[in-house]
């Protein structure tokens, strides 16, 4: 009853209703076009070539995070692909370039004309993508009907324009729906694929005899612990103590009280685990074009660079580190955060304000960083091992997939449940620290 009521009070909320309503009809859109096939492609040959081969794993694992429209060859086949790789180079480049870095300060404005880049940039590697899309399946005979430039073309515009499309429902969502719209599309086409996952594995239970059944409880009791890791570690924290002196204003002392700095043991959230699958989709596609031609690069994708494979665990894991640290350097700047201290009258108690402060800073986020990024490379390789050993176990339920899961479930609950307690209402995790009008 408890939830219940609070998934009522979502709905009580005007502003919060609207937001909702908004992101749901974005869903229903995205899902939509990805149940839109492009003219020109046999699909029930594609899915055959999907289900193995030296092209089935890479095709597999990309059209996870297509949300089946890659397994249908459909408008929205690219996904967010595309913007996921313009957004990790124009961060890269803003770090690297003091034009950019300089704009990026330059507030509303700066940021503004960076997202404009970083759309310039989408569109360029989208008509990358399509052509290279389309050139990947004309090397296999029967995929495609009338293969040629006719079709190279067409397929090249429509993929380009439906990532551009993809990439304008993600910025919808930010303007107009919960937030984290690039993240939400993710998490709507992974999620789409858990009902056919499930059903899967029942029918293979229904089929099979008691040895099915034992590793469908196993794979059961595999996916609660990782998910109980994950919930557990998505909210720990490093708490840092500030104390604010006591200022005298007129006839009003303010300050004089303590609070503190909540430093997550996971600052980047699922961030890095994105990123990190849409860079290694580049080489591994393009090891899978080679492969078709030399022989020797068709083993490297077949053993090395196939999900669950040594190389792309490593390559993966070393990505994923590399992008928490980076994108944690991003959100958290140590000298600007302990100027922004010593302005507001309070330091952290036995360290000195302004440099000492801000090297404690970094001293610490090193410290809570390394333990966050080497449980996030864990948490997306260890399940990629088990799928290596169990190739019957569902790609939805990989490591990465549940990470950008959970992790983005836990960020739109933690937004919505902080809207309820900004209105008096109980928060939708039941923290009772409110109480709600019916309380």
């Amino acid at each position: 009853m408890v939830i219940v009521r609070n998934l009522k009070n979502i709905f009580l909320v005007p502003e919060l209703r609207k937001k909702l309503l908004f992101t749901l009809g974005v869903f229903f859109v995205y899902r939509f076009g990805t149940h839109i096939p492009i003219p020109g492609v046999n699909v029930h040959v594609f899915n055959q070539l999907i289900g193995g081969g030296t092209a089935g794993g890479l095709l597999s694992y990309l059209d996870l995070f297509a949300g089946g429209a890659l397994r249908r060859f459909a408008i929205f086949a690219l996904g967010m692909g595309p913007y996921i790789n313009a957004s990790i180079m124009m961060q890269l480049l803003t770090v690297m370039l003091p034009s950019l870095e300089q704009l990026s300060k330059e507030g509303e404005h700066g940021r503004r004309i960076i997202s404009q880049y970083t759309r310039y940039l989408t569109f360029g590697l989208s008509i990358m993508y399509g052509l290279s899309t389309a050139l990947f399946v004309e090397r296999f005979p029967g995929l495609v009907i009338t293969p040629g430039w006719g079709f190279r073309l067409t397929t090249m515009i429509i993929l380009a324009v439906g990532a551009l499309f993809v990439m304008w429902l993600g910025e919808q969502i930010n303007s107009h729906g919960i937030g984290n719209g690039s993240s939400m599309i993710i998490f709507a086409g992974i999620l789409s694929t858990f009902p056919a996952a499930v059903l899967k594995i029942f029918e293979k239970v229904r089929i099979g005899g008691a040895e099915d059944m034992f590793w469908a409880g196993l794979l059961g009791f595999f996916l609660v612990a990782i998910i109980a890791v994950i919930i557990f570690l998505e909210r720990g924290e490093r708490r840092i103590p500030v104390q604010y002196a006591k200022r005298v204003v007129g006839q009003k002392v303010y300050g004089g009280q303590s609070s503190y700095i909540p430093l997550k043991l996971n600052s980047a959230g699922v961030i890095p685990v994105i990123f990190a699958s849409a860079l290694m989709s580049m080489p591994i596609a393009i090891a899978s074009l080679i492969a078709t031609k030399i022989p020797f690069f068709k083993v490297i994708v077949e053993d090395w660079l196939r999900y669950g494979g040594v190389l792309h665990s490593v390559l993966t894991a070393g990505l994923i580190m590399f992008f928490s640290f980076f994108y944690t350097a991003i959100i958290f700047n140590p000298v600007e955060l302990a100027d922004n201290i010593r302005k507001s009258g309070g330091f952290i108690p036995g360290i000195r304000p302004g440099k000492r402060t801000a090297d404690f800073f970094d001293y610490i986020l090193t410290r809570v960083g390394f333990p966050g990024s080497l449980y996030l490379a864990s948490l997306a390789i260890l399940p990629g091992v088990v799928y290596g050993l169990l190739p019957q176990l569902p790609t939805m339920f990989a490591g990465v997939s549940l990470l950008i899961v959970i992790g983005v479930a836990l960020d739109t609950s933690s937004q919505i449940e902080s809207q309820l307690i900004e209105r008096r209402y109980e928060g939708f995790l039941a923290t009772g620290r409110l109480k709600g009008r019916r309380g």
